[in-house]
């Protein structure tokens, strides 16, 4: 007998500059291309084997993401490139059974360019919106500046600090967080902010 999901499943989102397509096993290559970065991975949870096999992204997502996907504990997208769909630049998650709602990770090639803070605002909207859930909270090594600026961009605060072990080794953490109220205020100041 069919049970429907008590949550949707993820749909493809859309920014000014991105496409977040929902993860399909056959993004598998394109990943292993581009996440075995020490830069990519230093900063993400000690889970992530490091150096990286030659098929660990086939292994995580037939095995790990796209089970929890279909079970509805998890919301998986790839970043593309309005302007080259063929090919992802990155990938964000969503987890709703973990202490930790979000994570998320993107190609060398185009760091500092504002695309995943346009991506956090697309997947904060889901979250919140579509899903409906209260709160959002996102760990970060105190040392990975950008993520922490990201979160910093998008109106979330520290709620705690503690130690946690990355693939770089066990550094300190904080965690990031924010309420549905608190996302719709700062969601109208980035759109504000937007519209200059």
């Amino acid at each position: 007998m069919f049970t429907p999901h008590p949550h949707p499943t993820a749909v493809e989102l859309h920014t000014p500059r991105l496409l977040l397509r929902p993860l399909q096993l056959s993004d598998a290559p394109q990943t292993q291309r581009l996440f075995p970065q020490w830069e990519i991975v230093k900063h993400l949870n000690a889970i992530v084997p490091w150096p990286y096999p030659a098929d660990g992204a086939l292994t995580y997502y037939r095995d790990v993401a796209l089970p929890a996907t279909q079970r509805g504990d998890e919301w998986q997208w790839t970043l593309r490139l309005k302007q080259s769909p063929e090919h992802h630049i990155g990938a964000i998650s969503l987890h709703k059974a973990k202490p930790d709602n979000r994570g998320f990770w993107l190609g060398l090639p185009w760091h500092g360019q504002g695309l995943m803070t346009e991506a956090v605002i697309a997947i904060n909207d889901f979250w919140f919106d579509v899903l409906g859930f209260p709160v959002l909270r996102a760990p970060k090594a105190i040392g990975n500046l950008a993520s922490r600026r990201i979160s910093e961009k998008t109106g979330m605060r520290i709620v705690a600090t503690e130690e946690r072990d990355f693939v770089s080794g066990r550094l300190p953490c904080e965690i990031w967080e924010i309420t549905a109220d608190e996302w719709h205020k700062a969601r109208a100041l980035l759109h504000a902010q937007q519209q200059r």
